[in-house]
């Protein structure tokens, strides 16, 4: 792991800057306004602007595209099925499947990544009848519009200093396609699944991580992102103790708070442009610190418990999350149809 060996560019200053200040402005905008499900206010732009490195309008499209879609799907098929697992869980199927095949195309990585997301959280959310789920999918839709901007505003700001070298994705063997798009949806159903029998409304962290696990979409990528996610997830707890012990009883005070979420963001979107690997050690802290501050960081609220319960959960499901990669990696590469390798 090239964690601290990497030299930082202007380049890559410039990127951590765009997350701490992108994330801890949708924080803001969200306490401000008084929205509900602040961890999409603040996760999103972390995600965006993490993953895109400049914004750009095909990025735009895709996030803006798949969050209409997923609320769509919610709001019709999880308003009609969703509190029947039971039918529920071959539609869920379906609509897991076509979105790693879009990410396994590579073109449309970041349409499928965060349709994957945002619909494995509102389809197993939309199954509890006391939610109101219009404002589960308006909240989400916002928040994603609300990023797209952001994100543009961030990079006209703070913009990079020297191009930087185009993504060519490498064309891949239709065998290889089926492959990832067969595992990605089966082990996302499972996660789902598994949520909806245990009745699990209060982990959508542990949710999140089953999904972002599987955004390699193979099994040597699933077990050398699970190790990076479970060290991201107790730097990024430790931090948001450390958050705790500092404000005490003040976490209320937005003045206080705004400032450790972004010392937060930078130090560990530091560690992610350093690693220049995608979902690793720092990606992994950033997120969790979103979900930390955007869910739990509210007056009356003990972050010390949400901090504990979170990072024990997460690694419960990062357990889980890899023996179900494992078996369907290696029932799929029983036939020559789905087989990874050559």
């Amino acid at each position: 792991m090239n964690l601290w060996h990497r030299p930082l560019t202007t380049n890559d200053l410039r990127q951590c800057l765009r997350i701490a200040f992108g994330c801890t402005t949708g924080f803001l905008l969200c306490k401000l306004c008084n929205w509900n499900y602040g961890v999409f206010y603040t996760v999103t732009p972390m995600l965006l602007l993490g993953i895109v490195p400049v914004m750009n309008g095909h990025a735009a499209r895709q996030i803006i595209a798949a969050s209409s879609i997923s609320g769509l799907e919610v709001g019709l098929l999880g308003g009609l099925f969703g509190s029947h697992p039971g039918l529920m869980t071959p539609i869920a199927f379906l609509l897991f499947f076509y979105r790693f095949t879009a990410m396994s195309r590579g073109s449309l990585f970041l349409f499928g990544a965060y349709g994957v997301l945002t619909l494995s959280i509102m389809l197993h959310f939309a199954s509890y009848p006391q939610l109101n789920l219009n404002e589960l999918i308006f909240n989400n839709f916002r928040a994603c519009v609300l990023s797209v901007l952001i994100a543009y505003t961030m990079t006209a700001l703070i913009p990079d200093v020297t191009e930087r070298p185009k993504h060519v994705p490498h064309p891949k063997a239709p065998h290889r396609m089926r492959h990832e798009a067969l595992l990605g949806a089966t082990v996302a159903t499972l996660s789902f699944l598994t949520f909806q029998v245990l009745n699990l409304n209060d982990s959508l962290s542990a949710q999140a991580a089953t999904i972002l696990m599987l955004f390699p979409m193979h099994w040597n990528g699933a077990l050398s992102d699970a190790k990076k996610r479970a060290m991201g997830t107790l730097l990024g707890a430790t931090f948001g103790l450390l958050g705790q012990i500092v404000l005490y009883d003040w976490s209320g005070q937005l003045l206080l708070i705004a400032p450790l979420l972004w010392l937060g963001a930078m130090l560990f979107s530091h560690a992610h442009v350093k690693e220049a690997s995608g979902s690793g050690v720092g990606f992994g802290a950033t997120t969790t610190l979103g979900i930390l501050f955007g869910q739990s960081l509210t007056p009356g609220n003990d972050l010390v418990f949400s901090a504990f319960y979170r990072v024990s959960s997460i690694l419960c499901a990062i357990i889980a999350t890899l023996v179900a990669c494992y078996l369907i990696h290696q029932l799929l590469n029983r036939f020559e149809a789905t087989r990874f390798g050559h």
